[in-house]
């Protein structure tokens, strides 16, 4: 009897061995895109009030553990029995993606009264502020959405051939800590401020190494948020770039002479501005249409 459970122990440690050990090689693997997460979550969680800040970013990881749960059991079930599906799962993500990153710098160029960069200006009500939040934080879950379809199938291409159970334990991990790790560090820069006046109130004097902390990242922060923006914007292109690039054929082959971070760049961009174009004009015609 002890015998048989030494062995399960024993079984048990070798499976954890196991994963860990491909975890760390799922993690790196997936490096790329939880930075990319992490810039473009950053940039959504950001522009509120000090009081929202950490009830919005919440709400957003709640959204994005439910995504988890939701992209999870499909993953392995398409994984096994549809694999075509998770391909076109993918492109049709890269093109929100795209069109979404096309749609930040043609807002940037020709701004309009209806940019979210305005939007919590604009609103003056109570009301009107918790609207604006929950159409920001419904943008943040579903680009989150997207963005951990990339993950997890990354993360299930680093353990194909593996037992189920192995499977399920590693891209879970990587699940759990692209939300936990990516929405964790996205807190973290979005009380720089606050953390900084705390400093400023404790220290004893201007002169002093609290006092001058504080200041720094007090007047660090909306830096890091106007740069976390501009990389969150790039990130939306490259990871689109990335999908049309690795998952269809033709753009694979294009251009091998090009240096593969600025071909998926221009992959994104371009397409972007293709979805964002047919986009504008389905909308004139709707509206049309309507009235």
């Amino acid at each position: 009897m002890a015998s048989g459970i030494f062995a399960i122990l024993d079984d048990i440690a070798t499976l954890m061995d196991d994963v860990a050990a491909m975890s760390k090689i799922a993690a790196k693997k997936t490096a790329g895109i939880l930075g990319d997460d992490l810039a473009v979550n950053a940039e959504k969680a950001s522009g509120f009030a000090s009081s929202r800040e950490i009830p919005v970013l919440w709400a957003i990881t709640k959204g994005s553990l439910l995504n988890k749960i939701i992209i999870l059991p499909i993953a392995f079930l398409l994984s096994a029995f549809l694999p075509w599906a998770i391909t076109l799962i993918l492109i049709l993500g890269g093109l929100y993606l795209a069109f979404e990153g096309a749609e930040k710098i043609y807002h940037y160029f020709v701004p309009h009264h209806n940019s979210k960069a305005e939007e919590l200006k604009v609103v003056q009500t109570k009301e009107e502020i918790l609207a604006v939040e929950k159409e920001r934080i419904k943008a943040a879950i579903i680009t989150d959405f997207i963005l951990s379809v990339e993950i997890v199938i990354i993360a299930l291409g680093t353990v194909v051939g593996e037992p189920i159970l192995e499977q399920i334990l590693v891209v879970s991990a990587i699940a759990l800590l692209a939300t936990v790790g990516v929405y964790g560090i996205v807190a973290l820069i979005v009380r720089m401020d606050e953390a900084g006046y705390k400093l400023i109130d404790k220290s004893k004097s201007k002169n002093s190494i609290l006092h001058k902390i504080g200041e720094l990242l007090v007047s660090a922060l909306p830096k890091v948020i106007k740069a976390l923006s501009i990389i969150g914007t790039l990130a939306l292109l490259l990871v689109s770039g990335g999908i049309f690039n690795h998952n269809i054929d033709f753009f694979h082959h294009l251009f091998p002479w090009m240096p593969t971070m600025l071909k998926e760049f221009l992959l994104g961009l371009i397409i972007g501005f293709i979805v964002l174009f047919v986009f504008q004009i389905f909308s004139k015609l709707f509206k049309k249409a309507k009235h």
